[in-house]
């Protein structure tokens, strides 16, 4: 099998809902599928995503990609890619210049896997097919009433770990929020926090500690401060002895690796870079640190959820991009399983193709409704 081709499909559509965080907001999905084409016709499919600012035009996406990417791929079998160990130096030690890593990744180990006819998370090395997932609000900007909907809906389907979004300035207003999620979820729910790096290292355990006093018991706090303030990440996992500490979301492998051998984290966040996610997550497992799957695009990340032994948990956030896909990854009860088909099992839908394409760049205010979103509307239908 060698890449022959390539096909790049541009999408700009409204979300169903505002998400966000303490630093950031988003109320609208720019993305485009990457489709790696095989001599054999296989396809591998991987989404250039940004999140915060519109990519450009299809053509000028196809233009970059044709001529930063291209040669790299053109004629090589992508089973030999996908293990492929570069070492840049200098000037050549540099992010494309749009965001191409992780899709390249995604859609070279789905043709990888196509090729020996296996689910990707076999090929990884899975002795399981799901993961338990967690409920993540992405919640930040939501009033009190609509945050309440959301986890109740999650609740009432299975769910029974609840991750909210902290940080306010107000912390009132933080508290004000657990209080709320106690009085919506079951009794015995489990419950993890996100300030997004909102705090400073004695901030956190000063705020941990009136969370705490106050009658909520967490599983984790997520990136509670800055990425690389190693020293802090450990005196955090040191002093709050009645919690975990979850970071490295925003590191890359390098990064990642420093802050394990910093012994700085209970359990080490990856997301959606199958390479890198497999490479980190074999390190995570010889020091014994458990790895959780933060947000990957259309949940592909359930295959190395499997494969990694260290994972309990993998994120799930109610986005509405299913109608993307012939067949989404199945999430049920509270429990995400990966698909048994070869590789990733997310094949681009021809009708999201043909009527959700946007190869020209619009303004926000011309995008109209956003698609339906079957696995929550219920809830966002009330607010």
């Amino acid at each position: 099998m060698r890449i022959s081709e390539f096909r790049i499909t541009r999408f700009q559509f409204a979300r169903d809902r505002v998400i966000g965080d303490s630093q950031v907001r988003a109320d609208d999905v720019n993305i485009a599928a990457l489709e790696l084409i095989a001599d054999t016709g296989a396809v591998g499919l991987g989404f250039i995503q940004t999140l915060f600012f519109p990519l450009p035009d299809q053509a000028e996406i196809e233009r970059v990609f044709r001529s930063e990417v291209w040669p790299g791929l053109e004629g090589q079998p992508p089973a030999g890619l996908v293990h492929r160990v570069g070492r840049p130096r200098g000037g050549n030690q540099r992010a494309y210049t749009l965001p191409f890593h992780e899709a390249l990744q995604v859609a070279l180990w789905d043709l990888a896997a196509k090729q020996v006819n296996l689910p990707l998370h076999k090929l990884l090395g899975s002795r399981r097919d799901k993961v338990e997932a967690y409920a993540s609000g992405l919640d930040f900007h939501l009033s009190d009433d609509e945050f309440a909907r959301f986890f109740a809906h999650a609740d009432a389907i299975g769910y029974r770990a609840f991750k909210i979004k902290v940080g306010s300035p107000d912390f009132d207003w933080d508290l004000n929020r657990l209080k709320i999620l106690k009085e919506v979820v079951r009794k015995d729910a489990l419950v993890m926090i996100d300030s997004n790096e909102a705090w400073g290292a004695k901030e956190a355990l000063v705020k941990l500690t009136a969370i705490r006093d106050a009658g909520h018991d967490l599983l984790w706090v997520e990136d509670p401060i800055l990425r690389t303030d190693y020293a802090g990440l450990r005196m955090l996992k040191d002093a709050a002895n009645w919690t975990l500490i979850n970071s490295g979301e925003y590191l890359d492998a390098s990064g990642k690796r420093l802050l394990m051998e910093a012994d700085a984290t209970d359990i080490l966040n990856v997301h959606g870079q199958v390479t890198d996610v497999m490479r980190i997550g074999w390190l995570a497992a010889d020091r014994g640190i458990p790895v959780s799957l933060g947000n990957t695009f259309l949940e592909v990340g359930i295959h190395a959820a499997c494969a990694l032994p260290e994972v309990q948990w993998l994120e799930y956030s109610f986005q509405n991009f299913d109608h993307l896909v012939d067949q989404p990854v199945e999430i049920r009860d509270g429990w995400a399983y990966a698909p048994d088909r070869p590789g990733h099992g997310l094949v681009l839908n021809e009708t999201a193709r043909r009527e959700w394409v946007r190869p020209n760049l619009l303004p926000r205010s011309e995008l109209g409704e956003a698609p339906f979103n079957p696995r929550v509307a219920s809830a966002l239908r009330a607010a």
